[in-house]
């Protein structure tokens, strides 16, 4: 099990990630091809999932939350110390420190 420390620079992780993916503009070039794609076959389910995927800070930060995770636990061999329902429960919590910052950022005054 990982300390309360841990989960919150996790959830901070994740929070970034996120954040990278969804909104920064270094990935703009990236998201415009995928929209590109997208747009070839707008019928296409899978390419749907995928738009909505990287369109979505719940969708993508409960995803970069687990990957994050998964890589904090078999870079600090923590992953056989706990069974894999725990982590799962970890995963959770990754994720809802992710969308709660999501969350404050989302409902923060935009200043210009």
């Amino acid at each position: 099990m990982i300390t309360l420390l841990a989960l919150a620079v996790l959830a901070v992780a994740a929070y970034r990630a996120t954040q990278l993916v969804v909104h920064d503009t270094l990935l703009d070039p990236a998201r415009d091809r995928v929209h590109a794609w997208h747009a070839t076959r707008p019928t296409s389910t899978l390419r749907t999932g995928v738009i909505t995927l990287i369109s979505c800070t719940y969708c993508a930060g409960w995803w970069l939350s687990g990957a994050i995770l998964a890589t904090y636990l078999f870079a600090t061999g923590s992953w056989d110390t706990a069974p894999v329902l725990v982590h799962g429960i970890e995963w959770f919590a990754v994720a809802g420190g992710q969308a709660l910052l999501n969350r404050h950022d989302d409902n923060r005054p935009v200043t210009a």
